[in-house]
């Protein structure tokens, strides 16, 4: 009998590609893209080429599932990236970058986005100095994201910086280990963003 490896596995092996959903077991031996790199399925080996439809849809699909989102979400960060100047597709990765959620797991503050959230809603993140429990907060330049001043908090938020420490934090923020503080410096630009997706389908796709 296989073993069962999760949803979330089975998508990065779907993709062919890790798309780090699991948190630190997508950097060990176990992650399911290590051990095998071939979709799941009998016949997995016996499908067809995608069409230039499904590339695109294929890569809007990496991008929710990479930032955990939904798809009336996505469209609402699509229509107002398209509504900024610049690149829509760069626009729309830097929204989704800015995310609380995912400020919170760059700063190893969860051990993955998923589990951000958790800590998110359940009332452990100040940002500012005022509780935040929208995982969907954008934030900006300038604002000072930490653990809220409760033993609880501080405690989870130390677990995890221990957990995954050494994990790196991109150079659009500012982390302060030693008193669970991180700073946005600056916005991200796309060489600071690391899903695996190639933004000009998506935009290609979402324009039709």
């Amino acid at each position: 009998m296989a073993r069962y490896i999760g949803p979330q596995c089975r998508l990065c092996r779907r993709e062919g590609e890790k798309l780090f959903l699991k948190g630190i077991r997508c950097d060990t031996v176990k992650c399911a893209i290590t051990r095998r790199k071939y979709p799941p399925g009998q016949s997995s080996w016996g499908r067809g080429k995608l069409s230039k439809y499904g590339i695109q849809f294929r890569e809007k699909q990496k991008a929710k599932r990479f930032y955990g989102i939904l798809e009336r979400q996505f469209q609402n960060y699509f229509s107002k990236a398209e509504r900024q100047k610049g690149n829509t597709g760069e626009n729309l990765l830097g929204m989704l970058e800015r995310r609380l959620d995912n400020v919170v797991y760059l700063l190893s503050f969860g051990a993955s986005r998923k589990n951000s959230r958790q800590v998110i809603r359940h009332g452990h993140i100040l940002v500012n100095n005022k509780k935040v429990d929208m995982p969907s907060y954008l934030v900006k330049v300038g604002d000072v994201v930490k653990s809220a001043n409760h033993e609880i908090s501080q405690n989870i938020i130390k677990a995890s910086i221990e957990l995954v420490k050494g994990r790196g934090v991109p150079a659009w923020l500012e982390f302060r280990p030693d008193i669970q503080e991180g700073i946005v410096v600056q916005l991200p630009s796309r060489d600071d963003i690391s899903v695996p997706v190639q933004e000009h389908l998506i935009v290609e796709l979402c324009s039709k």
